[in-house]
C-alpha cells in the first residue's frame, strides 16, 4: 500500500470504529463524501485490500509488447549503432515501420545499458546573434576534416554552405583537404543554383583570409592587403566578406557539422558508402534535400536577397584562380614549368612583353586574357593551390620584385 493507501485506510478503520465522522474523514482525504462512502463499504467487504487500486501489479494496457522492444533493441545493436536515439526513431517510424516515440527509444535503449553517443555538458554562454531577414542575405560556409567514412579511413573535408535566414543546407561535398578550390567549388554551385549573396560569414582560415604579413610595395600604397584567390573571387562579384573571430561566432555552420557528423557518418556506414566519389553522389541526390526537410526553417521574409548573376559575366572567368605574367619574347607565358603558347593576334600582331592575366577554372583549363580579350586557352592540367611569394626569376624592375601569386610548381 502506498501511504496514501495507508491514511485512507486509518481514517476510515476510524469511521467504521466511531470515533470520527464520515463527512470529516471524507473532508481530510479529499474526496466527496458519496466517494467515501463507497471506500467505507470496500473497507467493511474486502478489508485493507479493498482500498489499494485494482490495476496494481498488472501489466499495463499501454505497455510494449516484449517482442516489440526486443526488436528495437537487436536493431539498435546491429543495424544502427551509430545512430542516435532521435535518428534512430526516425529510422524505426520510416524504414522499419515501427511508430513510437524518442522517448520511449531513449528508454528502451537505457535500460538495456545502450548509452548516449554524445556526452551533454553545461554550454558557455554566448550572446545569440538574430538570423538575417530573408535568404540570401547571409550565408556561411566551412570546411570540416574528419575521417567521415569510418575510422579505418583517411580523414578527408566536407565542404558546406549554409543560408543564415533559413538553414538551408545549399551545398556539400568532400574534398580530399580544406582548399582555395574547396570554396570556389562551393560560390560556383551556389550562385549557379540560388544566385549571388549579399554577404558570405567565414573564418580566417588561409584560404579566405591573408594571415602573412608581408605588404608589397602597391599594397602599402593603397593601406590594404591585396585579397586571397577567393577573397578576389568575392570581390569580383560584389560579395561582403565577414569574418569571424571564435568558432562560436559562426555557431550555425559549427552545429551543421556536429549534426552531420553524427547523422551523415551513420548514413554513410548504413549504406557501406566509404569512398568520396560515392559521397558525394549520396549527398548531391539524397541527403541534402532530407536535411533541409527536417532541419530548414522558414525566414521571416518571404523576400529573398539573392541577386541574379550580370548579363553578361563570365561565371568561369570570375570563380577561378588568377596570376598576372609578362609575355615572352617567343610570344609564350611560362607558368610554373608550363609553357602557354599565344597565338598570333589581329593584323598578325604578337603579344611579347604584354602584361597578362591568366586564369585557371576549376575544371583544370587555363585562359589567357589580355586587356579582357580571350588570346589563348589550352587543355586541363592538375589544380594546384597558388601561394604569395616571390617569382623565380630575378625581375628587371624593382616593382616586379614584389610577392605575387604563384602556380605552386613554380615556387619548389
Amino acid at each position: 500500500m502506498s501511504q496514501k493507501e495507508r491514511q485512507r485506510y486509518h481514517l476510515l478503520k476510524m469511521v467504521v470504529e466511531g470515533k470520527t465522522t464520515l463527512k470529516y474523514a471524507s473532508s481530510v482525504m479529499g474526496v466527496s463524501y458519496r466517494h467515501g462512502k463507497r471506500l467505507k463499504r470496500k473497507l467493511v467487504i474486502e478489508g485493507a485490500r479493498g482500498l489499494v487500486h485494482g490495476n496494481r501489479g498488472r501489466p499495463s494496457g499501454r505497455a510494449f509488447h516484449p517482442e516489440l522492444a526486443k526488436r528495437i533493441i537487436e536493431l539498435s545493436q546491429k543495424t544502427y549503432t551509430a545512430f542516435n536515439d532521435t535518428h534512430f526513431t526516425e529510422k524505426l517510424n520510416e524504414v522499419e515501420g515501427i511508430t513510437v516515440s524518442r522517448d520511449t527509444v531513449r528508454r528502451l535503449r537505457r535500460s538495456n545499458g545502450i548509452k548516449p553517443k554524445r556526452k551533454r555538458r553545461a554550454k558557455k554562454h554566448y550572446q545569440r546573434r538574430p538570423r538575417k531577414e530573408q535568404e540570401g542575405m547571409m550565408v556561411l560556409w566551412d570546411g570540416s576534416p574528419h575521417r567521415w567514412f569510418s575510422k579505418d579511413t583517411p580523414s578527408c573535408c566536407l565542404m558546406a554552405a549554409i543560408d543564415d535566414a533559413s538553414s538551408e543546407l545549399l551545398d556539400a561535398f568532400f574534398i580530399p583537404y580544406e582548399c582555395s578550390f574547396g570554396y570556389l567549388k562551393l560560390l560556383e554551385h551556389m550562385v549557379t543554383r540560388y544566385g549571388v549573396p549579399c554577404s558570405i560569414y567565414q573564418d580566417r582560415h588561409g584560404s579566405l583570409h591573408r594571415n602573412d604579413d608581408n605588404w608589397t610595395l602597391e599594397e602599402q600604397l593603397n593601406g590594404e592587403q591585396d585579397p586571397t584567390q577567393v577573397g578576389g573571387c568575392l570581390q569580383s562579384l560584389g560579395i561582403t566578406p565577414i569574418f569571424a573571430l571564435t568558432p562560436q561566432a559562426k555557431g550555425r555552420i559549427e552545429r551543421l557539422f556536429g549534426v552531420l557528423q553524427d547523422r551523415l557518418i551513420a548514413e554513410l556506414a548504413l549504406r557501406d558508402i566509404t569512398e568520396m566519389d560515392a559521397g558525394n553522389r549520396f549527398l548531391a541526390e539524397q541527403f541534402i534535400d532530407d536535411h533541409n526537410r527536417r532541419f530548414a526553417v522558414k525566414s521571416e521574409s518571404s523576400q529573398k536577397a539573392w541577386r541574379k548573376v550580370p548579363k553578361g559575366l563570365d561565371i568561369k572567368r570570375a570563380i577561378s584562380f588568377r596570376y598576372h605574367a609578362v609575355v615572352g619574347n617567343d610570344n609564350a607565358v611560362r607558368l610554373g614549368g608550363m609553357v602557354i603558347d599565344i597565338p598570333e593576334g589581329p593584323g598578325q600582331r604578337g603579344y611579347a612583353k604584354a602584361r597578362v592575366e591568366v586564369r585557371q577554372l576549376l575544371d583544370g583549363s587555363w585562359r589567357v586574357y589580355y586587356k579582357d580579350t580571350l588570346i589563348a586557352h589550352t587543355d586541363p592540367t592538375p589544380l594546384k593551390e597558388p601561394i604569395k611569394a616571390k617569382p623565380r626569376r630575378k625581375p628587371q624592375t624593382r616593382a616586379a620584385s614584389e610577392e605575387q601569386w604563384i602556380y605552386i610548381a613554380s615556387a619548389v
